[in-house]
């Protein structure tokens, strides 16, 4: 990045507080926080949806890395390790606390301190937690770090009113007091570990609740205060190295999901967390690969975030391929967390009732369907361990609902009108049904009906404006309706809980396309057809007013089944009905934004 001396001369907007929409290449000078910023897209890394806790909790000591993480703690002892997919309970802490530091990995971890101003550290082994020998200085909200329960540093802090710098070494058996902090901090994290360690954030003086961007770095010897975090914040998390770290989440107020990625010299602000949070816990190797989890949102969240490097960012690449080829199928979920069900899977007319779940690397097969084998039905659900599946053709259009429970399907009401190829989303307790084609009606045959799932039944409310068949992203209070036919349109629709209402329409306009998306505010749309063939690869992304063209797809696709968000999605299968029966996967990441810091020398 250029430095100061080399972009004197150009012109710089000054300004109280950052642009929320800066254009790229966009240089300003902020006021408040007296930094020289500019604005460039950002190509490596991506926050995505991990597995989620057992149990909610802020304020728990992480521990571990990506794929292998620790989480102990938290208020009660319940502890839980990460396989890179799910959390599974463990046993648990002889002392429930929050406001802990830990060190470690998942299977030596140190745990030590916590509120209410404890000096209790207990050794976590693989298997059982033991007490150990307690800390000199009784504290809560400190930070710690080390490469194992036989290595650790534990730092700052609150002792009753007073925040400390107080600094202790464990060597496996006992604490000694080293060198302390130059700036007393509580409720910041860290990253490293005995010999090298990183501080950052926090609360410090003047008062307990003064928040902090404060960095320090511990040679093993002494502290040295290095450059501050761009974003001061407490109740943050950290992972890594001294040389490589990441900062995320946090309060500054309100609750933060701001992300920095550390080099060695300088903080750099990366893509946000999709849940901002307070007092989450972290893992992680280096500013590379981190996990985020549980924290106060609020409430607090059992919602679990993977953070990895070299991923390609507002691009599609390719996924684990589907055990049964297919098109016209339907899925929902999120990337980590996706199941596929139904669909086309020979010539002529061969229908299926296969299901099967994605764990954001590979599919397997789980437990079909009951009802009929079918094609272009549409679903909703929150992840791989609930949702719905209805309507579709069979041969013949049916109204046949099913739900799925994480492990069976079992049918529920029909829906009040027998329909396929229509828009669904939601969840498995509260769902819509939108658009489709049913014979009854008459040639076209499309219809707008709208219905509403409650967990029982369906309800028929108002209508889309345009009768098609359609694909529809969001939920049952914000949900989006695009693109389609009879004919083939580019047509958009809002849904907001009560009406449909037309919006600004896609740039092309298809049919049998695929979509992902979690509210009428953001969504993604991709593949379809113009007409039969050819197929597309255009993919066009919603900002809640207009969609904008993004990356293509690797292969142009049509009938497919779309899972995700906008910024992280699937395209599932695909291919012409009773032609091709694809089982490619491909995973989207969406485009993210960085805005750096420069240097004044």
């Amino acid at each position: 990045m250029a430095t100061y001396k080399e972009i004197k001369g150009t012109d710089i907007t000054v300004v109280s507080s950052d642009p929320s929409n800066p254009v790229t290449g966009e240089v300003w000078y902020n006021t408040t926080t007296q930094k020289l910023k500019g604005y460039q897209q950002f190509l490596s890394n991506a926050w995505s949806t991990g597995g989620n806790l057992n149990t909610a909790r802020a304020s728990a000591v992480g521990s571990g890395i990506q794929t292998a993480a620790l989480s102990s703690g938290g208020g009660p002892t319940d502890t839980e390790k990460y396989n890179g997919t799910s959390w599974t309970e463990v046993n648990n802490m002889n002392t429930g606390r929050g406001q802990a530091a830990g060190a470690g990995h998942q299977t030596s971890t140190l745990v030590f301190g916590g509120s209410p101003d404890l000096n209790i550290t207990e050794l976590w082994n693989g298997t059982n937690w033991t007490e150990v020998n307690d800390l000199n200085t009784a504290r809560r909200g400190l930070m710690g770090v080390g490469a194992d329960n036989t290595n650790a540093l534990a730092f700052g802090g609150l002792n009753g009113t007073d925040i400390q710098t107080v600094t202790e070494a464990w060597n496996g058996t006992n604490w000694t007091e080293v060198n302390d902090l130059n700036t007393a901090t509580w409720l910041g994290a860290s990253a490293g570990d005995q010999p090298s360690a990183l501080k950052f954030g926090g609360y410090t003086a003047p008062g307990l609740f003064t928040l902090t961007g404060i960095t320090e770095s511990w040679n093993g010897t002494n502290w040295t205060e290095v450059n501050d975090l761009n974003d001061t914040r407490s109740q943050l998390a950290g992972c890594g190295s001294d040389v490589s770290a990441l900062a995320f989440g946090g309060e500054n107020p309100p609750s933060s999901g701001s992300t920095e990625s550390w080099n060695g010299t300088n903080w750099t602000e990366v893509i946000s967390l999709s849940t901002a949070r307070i007092a989450l816990g972290g893992a992680g190797s280096g500013n590379t690969s981190a996990l985020a989890f549980g924290g106060e949102a609020p409430p607090n969240t059992t919602a679990t975030e993977e953070w990895s490097g070299g991923q390609a960012v507002g691009a599609w690449v390719t996924g684990g391929n589907m055990n049964t080829g297919r098109n016209s199928l339907t899925g929902f979920g999120p990337t980590t967390a996706s199941l596929v069900a139904s669909g086309e899977v020979g010539s002529p007319d061969v229908y299926t009732q296969k299901t099967e779940s994605y764990n954001g690397t590979a599919w397997a097969e789980v437990n079909d369907l009951t009802g009929s084998a079918r094609r272009n039905a549409a679903s909703a659900g929150a992840d791989n361990t609930s949702g719905l599946v209805f309507g579709g053709n069979a041969p013949g259009y049916t109204g046949i609902t099913e739900l799925w429970n994480g492990y069976v399907w079992t049918e529920v009401n029909d829906l009040n009108s027998a329909r396929a190829t229509a828009g669904g989303c939601g969840t498995a307790t509260a769902a819509l049904a939108f658009g489709g084609k049913a014979p009854a009606l008459g040639p076209p045959n499309e219809q707008a009906l709208t219905e509403l799932w409650n967990g029982t039944n369906w309800t028929e409310v108002n209508d889309l404006n345009t009768n098609r068949q359609t694909t529809g992203v969001g939920i049952t209070t914000a949900a989006l309706a695009f693109a389609g036919r009879d004919p083939v349109t580019a047509k958009t629709e809002s849904w907001n809980g009560t009406n449909w209402t037309e919006v600004n329409d896609l740039n092309t306009a298809r049919f049998a396309m695929m979509g992902a998306g979690a509210s009428n505010t953001s969504a993604l749309c991709f593949g379809g057809a113009a007409s039969n063939p050819p197929r597309t690869n255009t993919v066009e992304g919603w900002n809640g007013t207009n969609w904008v063209n993004e990356n293509t797809l690797p292969t142009a696709t049509q009938t497919g089944a779309g899972t995700g968000i906008k910024t992280a999605a699937l395209c599932i299968g695909g291919g012409n009905p009773s032609t091709d029966f694809s089982t490619t996967t491909f995973e989207w990441y969406g485009d993210g934004k960085l805005t750096e810091t420069f240097t004044t020398s």
